[in-house]
């Protein structure tokens, strides 16, 4: 017994050591401002959008940049109908998109598309853009998100990131708990490390990156599960700094279904242990010199739940050898019991900090803004079972379904005031 209570401590020990400074990123906001902006020059960009089968919610998105603030006539969107089998790219083309298709069933995933998309405007454009947007088809824009980021790229940042909202947060418990992590993780990690003067993640979509920085990889040349983490490690070691816009929101759409989100998650885990595979050294060696984001990108690649896997694996392992030697079961159920209660009270308070200090920007019913806060930490544990999978199976690229947007989102991205 004096070992299971030894192995909880250590393991307590690491935790607090790994990410506390995450708990003190949630004070940031309230007492960090922000530097004042440099001038605004206006800058020409291209609009990449890698789209699968996305008939159903490709118009939004295109009609959602064609409302923005900024000036229309610095703006192309382009698309890349990869491996489609219906009317996306028919659509996107109707919408005054420049459409290019893509058919390989071999280099799959959303990497490919990108660099494929990217030479061909090279080709077709070459040295016409100051800097590159990416979003998935299922992305809405606020009106004022391209301007925003305009303001940020002149404040010096090569590589952009923007703060990432949901449009279906009440379908159910599952797309709220993505869309809670996903506003956490905007407003208290990307935000606070972008007023602590380090360097921001990329997440997914929504991201900008300047013609030096696509120079300087000769193009996309992020193909792993999760692309865009391997892009924000690459860029970090290079030592260069990701910005956070906070001002330049944009409206996902999560999954709704266990299944899907499990294959989508599952794919996540598996790419952040493909990542630290191949730039863990990296970020080692960065840590050692006393890069604070090489240290902090390690935490995001390694996520907590590996020690708590580990944890667990321990507590069963001591549990088959107590059996074995006829020693009480009970105590070792118990100090599981206790491990994930306290690991559900941690997110719980999260969730709900999250819930109350952006009460406004989550676009839901009060009631569901409560459940949620409940739910919340079943959803983060799920990925325990993920974590655990995923050191073990085999994981391929495959697209989740889109739905038509909430026309509430669509009005409040078209009408939001700027800051």
């Amino acid at each position: 017994m004096e070992i299971l209570l030894t192995v909880n401590a250590v393991v307590a020990v690491l935790f607090l050591a790994c990410y506390a400074y995450q708990m003190f990123y949630m004070a940031v906001p309230f007492v960090k401002k922000e530097k004042p902006h440099k001038a605004v020059v206006p800058h020409r960009f291209a609009v990449l959008i890698c789209a699968r089968n996305e008939e159903a919610v490709i118009a939004d998105l295109l009609q959602s940049i064609r409302h923005q603030t900024y000036d229309q006539s610095l703006i192309t969107t382009f698309v890349m109908a990869d491996n489609c089998t219906d009317r996306t790219a028919e659509i996107a083309r109707e919408e005054g998109a420049v459409v290019y298709t893509r058919f390989n069933k071999e280099l799959v995933g959303k990497g490919y598309a990108l660099e494929k998309l990217i030479n061909h405007i090279e080709e077709d454009y070459p040295k016409t853009f100051d800097g590159f947007f990416v979003f998935d088809a299922d992305n809405i824009l606020d009106c004022h998100f391209i301007e925003a980021m305009n303001q940020s790229f002149c404040d010096g940042y090569e590589v952009l990131t923007s703060f990432r909202n949901s449009k279906n947060y009440g379908d159910n418990w599952i797309s709220a708990g993505y869309a809670l992590w996903f506003i956490r993780e905007s407003r208290y990690l990307n935000n606070a490390r972008m007023l602590m003067n380090t360097s921001c993640a990329v997440s997914g979509t929504g991201f900008f990156f300047s013609r030096e920085v696509m120079e300087s990889t000769g193009g996309w040349k992020f193909h792993l599960l999760t692309e865009d983490i391997e892009f924000s490690v690459h860029h970090i070691l290079k030592g260069r700094k990701i910005g956070f816009c906070a001002d330049a929101i944009l409206y996902d759409e999560q999954p709704v279904t266990f299944r899907q989100s499990w294959r989508q998650r599952l794919r996540w885990a598996r790419g952040f242990l493909q990542v630290f595979r191949k730039y863990g050294f990296g970020l080692v060696k960065g840590v050692g010199r006393g890069s604070f984001s090489c240290y902090d990108m390690s935490m995001t690649v390694m996520p907590a739940f590996v020690l708590t896997v580990g944890l667990i694996v321990t507590y069963l392992v001591m549990a088959t050898v107590t059996a074995v030697d006829g020693i009480p079961f009970w105590p070792c159920l118990t100090y599981i019991a206790r491990t994930v209660f306290g690991m559900y009270l941690t997110l719980y308070i999260i969730g709900l900090f999250t819930t109350v200090t952006e009460w406004d920007n989550i676009h839901t019913t009060t009631a569901k803004k409560i459940l949620y806060t409940f739910t919340f930490p079943l959803f983060m544990l799920t990925y325990i079972p993920i974590s655990v999978n995923a050191l073990f199976t085999k994981v391929q690229w495959k697209p989740i379904e889109h739905h038509r947007a909430d026309r509430k989102v669509l009005e409040a991205a078209a009408s939001r005031s700027m800051k």
